[in-house]
């Protein structure tokens, strides 16, 4: 007996000194590292613009735009189906994993940019499975940070996504044209190494030792991995209607935008790569500021609310002049408005991850990205089709160093999928209207403190009704995306 309760101490001995570095190590978990890993994530996909461009063009030299819509659909589409289960499973397992699994199958499809086209196409939808970085990130970020802190947080993420695409399809193009594709491929992929050995080397776990699980037997309900679990909550709770109504409507036409506007800018405006990385670097800058100086004012000033419908009417102007505009000065100006319209994301983040309870994040955060998800399935190929329903194709433009088409006269709307865009915009706009100014936390805590009561009743969603926060973090993310790449 005394030998057993001698092990037993030992045992326990052990388990305490585990837990005390496991402690020590999540003590030393930032929103540092959280920012790293997105920048050189995205800097490595920034690089790549002008390539991306140009293979995309060889490849399919018909209906170019409609191609490249539905590959970024499907990969959209995979990303909804997903994320809810990557962001539940990352409440049980840790964040730490996760993250290292997104971030590598995200960038898995660099290098076969050179060796096979096609492979690269196929391996870019097929990443969506675990394009979502963004859905273990945020939850990362609110692991470490508290509720009044959790705005800033957000908006910094948002501005690194910004930061990353200052320079690097700048530098993409000047190592394309100057070397060639190849290098620039090269370095896109060294980079992402860098970012993957970042996360396995560097970046330690958040999520406290209490709410992980130590082995990987704990069962996942249908419920918590239903991607159209969201969809079906969002009834349940007017509020959250309305800020998924408002961030399904804001975030289609940004996905679609996202997925063709550079295309669109050197093929239909006749931007050079040159032109391309400076418009991208501009609002980039502007980005930055906008989420980190404005945001952060605008949120103290006139509330998370206000500071949403303000970013959607930046939103709505951006779109309709990116329609009717035909000259690069309109592109330009546009681009400001763009960048404005950044501060929506970070609002709506801090607005819904304060309704999340805290061993709820993850699921929260995998809701958001799912709903994004759908979105980016649905916008790049419902961009495509318009795009192909008013026969602007690449065959409709003049080729490089050719003769100009016969017929000269521009199209009184050059880019009508934005247009459309901007009327979604305006519904989403006159449907923020509605939402009240701030959700009652008292619920919140209350509904939180009966989560918390055993691992189980943590992860299922039907012990009290704003369990549906989940699902309103899963409206978070009207603007990055980019996050899905």
């Amino acid at each position: 007996m005394k030998v057993v309760t001698a092990r037993c101490e030992a045992a326990t001995e052990a388990n305490d000194v585990m837990l005390a570095r496991s402690s020590h190590a999540r003590g030393r978990a930032k929103v540092a590292h959280a920012v790293v890993v997105i920048f050189l994530e995205f800097f490595a996909w920034g690089l790549l613009t002008t390539p991306m461009l140009t293979v995309l063009r060889e490849t399919f030299p018909e209906h170019t735009f409609l191609m490249n819509g539905l590959i970024q659909g499907v990969k959209g589409f995979l990303s909804f189906l997903s994320a809810p289960l990557i962001g539940a499973l990352s409440d049980i397992w840790g964040r730490k994993s996760f993250l290292l699994m997104t971030v590598f199958f995200t960038c898995a499809p660099i290098p076969f940019m050179r060796i096979s086209p096609w492979w690269y196409f196929a391996l870019i939808s097929a990443s969506g499975i675990f394009s979502v970085t963004f859905s273990v990130i945020f939850a990362y970020v609110a692991d470490v940070t508290e509720e009044q802190e959790r705005s800033t947080a957000y908006g910094l993420v948002s501005a690194t996504f910004a930061a990353s695409l200052v320079t690097s399809p700048a530098i993409g193009a000047y190592l394309s044209t100057r070397y060639s594709d190849s290098l620039v491929v090269l370095v896109a992929t060294v980079i992402a190494v860098a970012d993957i050995a970042f996360v396995f080397f560097v970046v330690p776990e958040s999520l406290p030792d209490k709410m992980r699980l130590t082995s990987w037997g704990f069962p996942i309900s249908w419920e918590q991995a239903d991607p159209f679990a969201s969809l079906r909550r969002v009834g349940k709770d007017t509020t959250v209607l309305l800020i998924c109504v408002t961030v399904f409507l804001s975030y289609l036409p940004e996905a679609g935008q996202y997925s063709s506007f550079f295309l669109y800018l050197k093929q239909v405006i006749e931007f050079s790569p040159a032109a391309i990385a400076a418009f991208i670097a501009m609002v980039g800058i502007l980005s930055i500021v906008a989420q980190t100086l404005f945001l952060v004012v605008l949120m103290r000033t006139i509330g998370n609310k206000n500071t949403v419908l303000l970013g959607l009417g930046f939103q709505l102007l951006q779109l309709a002049w990116y329609g009717f505009g035909s000259e690069p000065w309109m592109m330009w100006a546009a681009g400001t408005l763009a960048a404005m319209s950044s501060i929506t994301f970070p609002a709506v983040s801090a607005l819904v991850s304060h309704s999340a309870a805290p061993d709820q994040q993850g699921v929260a955060q995998g809701m958001i990205t799912g709903i994004r998800g759908l979105c980016n399935g649905l916008g790049p190929a419902l961009y495509g089709f318009i795009f192909f329903l008013f026969n602007v194709e690449l065959n409709d433009v003049k080729p490089a160093g050719g003769k100009p088409p016969q017929n000269t006269e521009k199209p009184i709307i050059p880019g009508p999928p934005f247009l459309f865009g901007a009327c979604t915009v305006l519904f989403a706009l006159l449907v923020a209207v509605f939402i009240p100014e701030r959700r009652r936390l008292d619920d919140t805590k209350t509904c939180t403190s009966r989560k918390s009561s055993s691992a189980s009743t943590a992860h299922t969603q039907a012990a009290c009704p704003l369990a549906t926060p989940t699902s309103d973090t899963e409206d978070i993310e009207p603007l990055l995306q980019d996050s899905s790449m």
